[in-house]
């Protein structure tokens, strides 16, 4: 799975009470879906996930793919303690049709988290999980902080497929690239090398089956000798036949794609760091302060993308500071205060967190004026 751009990993809201407000969730989605990001990260630490009990986050994360465009890149937050759990909540993510599961690092008994515990649990979970692992590297929040040479050792496992590291350490982040450049693999891809979901493929073959059975249909009509000529044609390969390459294409209906190479994927999560992160060889990020801004994220790696060095850095600048305020100090409250400014669903967030003050707020306000949701 290619994960290449900018994903927000979306907040959950909340009615006054506390209970989830599913609605909100649905229609944060929708936004989410018409603007350019690569997809949606369900579930992570800015979804306030150790803060619901499992059948919420089962029901939350059952609402928000039931929402997302079928080109966007589900991400399901599946990280528990255990091996075991992990897996269950992994596997009821992959019933849904979510694309890969993100796995933050068990941390509670933190002396006892040896590279030795780290390699046996993400080799069980990535052996047993039908969804690609994105491994989940967040200190500030677990006081523990995976080593660079586990999470290159880690990443020769078929099925783990990147790490999301949001230490905020540049020097760990070109580690890691320079330290898994030897994988290589390949990505399904559409024409214009953008991801390709399983349910973009899904959508791809039910709607050349209903065109299909639509021209049969009024063929027959007319004569049906002539029907079965009438039929769309299947799923063909253009290029090579025998040996899959990047410029062999595949079409499924109006879908066409092909392979790309990539290896493992390192991504970030300090928004306030993208821009230097991205030139080290991160692919992308999944960034708390793309929840309210995902536009301001995406134009610094679109503008990368672009070559273009010089706006990518002035882009950065304009939104260090926010990010830094809002996501890094004031945490989950700060981001739904700064989605209710942009027009979307932010409120309040559960106890142990704290209702902002005024002057907070005011601060907020002034941090996002001007800046792109």
């Amino acid at each position: 799975m290619l994960l290449s751009g900018i994903f927000p990993p979306i907040t959950t809201p909340f009615y006054a009470d506390g209970e989830v407000y599913y609605k909100k969730i649905e229609s944060n989605v929708e936004r989410y879906s018409r603007t350019p990001v690569a997809g949606i990260v369900v579930q992570g630490s800015t979804g306030e996930a150790i803060l619901l009990s499992d059948q919420e986050r089962r029901d939350v994360l059952k609402a928000a793919i039931a929402a997302a465009a079928p080109n966007k890149v589900m991400i399901a937050g599946a990280g528990v303690e255990s091996a075991k759990e992990t897996l269950r909540l992994a596997d009821y993510a992959a019933e849904l049709g979510y694309d890969a599961a993100m796995v933050r690092t068990p941390h509670y008994y933190k002396k006892q988290m040896l590279p030795a515990n780290l390699l046996a649990f993400y080799r069980t979970v990535a052996d047993r999980s039908a969804l690609p692992i994105i491994i989940y590297n967040f200190p500030q929040a677990t006081g523990y902080d995976i080593p660079a040479e586990v999470v290159i050792e880690l990443a020769g496992h078929p099925n783990i497929a990147a790490i999301k590291e949001s230490s905020g350490n540049l020097d760990k982040v070109k580690q890691m690239v320079v330290g898994t450049r030897h994988v290589k693999r390949q990505a399904t891809v559409t024409e214009t090398f953008e991801a390709v979901t399983p349910r973009m493929l899904k959508a791809a073959a039910a709607e050349s089956e209903k065109q299909s059975r639509e021209l049969v249909s009024v063929a027959s009509l007319a004569n049906p000798a002539e029907a079965v000529e009438k039929r769309g044609p299947s799923p063909v390969h253009e290029g090579s036949a025998t040996k899959p390459s990047s410029s062999a294409v595949t079409v499924v209906g109006k879908l066409k794609t092909r392979q790309k190479e990539v290896g493992f994927q390192v991504m970030v999560g300090a928004a306030h760091q993208l821009e230097p992160s991205l030139g080290l060889g991160a692919v992308g990020a999944i960034l708390a302060f793309a929840c309210p801004a995902p536009m301001a994220c995406y134009e610094i790696y679109a503008a990368l993308k672009d070559g273009d060095n010089a706006l990518a850095r002035e882009k950065q600048e304009r939104v260090k500071l926010a990010a830094q305020r809002v996501v890094g100090e004031l945490g989950v409250p700060g981001v739904k205060y700064a989605l209710d400014l942009n027009g979307y669903h932010g409120g309040p967030s559960r106890l142990p967190f704290l209702p902002l003050s005024g002057e907070q707020k005011a601060e907020i306000e002034t941090l996002m004026a001007g800046i792109k949701s």
